[in-house]
């Protein structure tokens, strides 16, 4: 069950994610957007590659790695990597803005959360099921 949910989720997070990149203006708005879209797709990756990891460790995982590329882009790398290859922005950005720590934090708290929540209802929804 899980599985599917990952593969939904980083499909749908990455297209829509895509269309805000390519269409939506260049702001606040969308740059929080794509900000809690890039949280989203990696979770669903990480969901679609390791579906039995407890939610706690998804979610640790998620705002480390998304932590991480964005303290990466004060090296100056991901920028310089861009203008060789102008896709790289989508997975490593380019330049560091705290804002996005910010972003990344809530996002990953909103999306363990709510994982949590799902699997421990899915959880009592079978147990119920069992008991009957």
């Amino acid at each position: 069950m899980r599985r599917p949910l990952g593969l939904t989720v980083a499909v749908v997070a990455v297209a829509i994610g895509l269309a805000v990149h390519l269409a939506a203006p260049d702001g606040a708005a969308s740059d929080i957007a794509g900000d809690a879209l890039y949280v989203s797709a990696v979770w669903g990756g990480l969901v679609l590659l390791f579906p039995r990891w407890p939610s706690w460790l998804t979610g640790a995982v998620v705002l480390a790695w998304s932590m991480g590329v964005e303290l990466f882009q004060l090296t100056g790398l991901p920028v310089r990597w861009a203008g060789e290859w102008p896709p790289i922005v989508l997975v490593l950005g380019t330049v560091f803005d705290p804002r996005d720590l910010v972003v990344y934090a809530v996002t990953a708290a909103v999306i363990t959360g709510t994982d949590a929540v799902g699997r421990q209802a899915l959880a009592r929804r079978r147990a119920g099921s069992a008991a009957a």
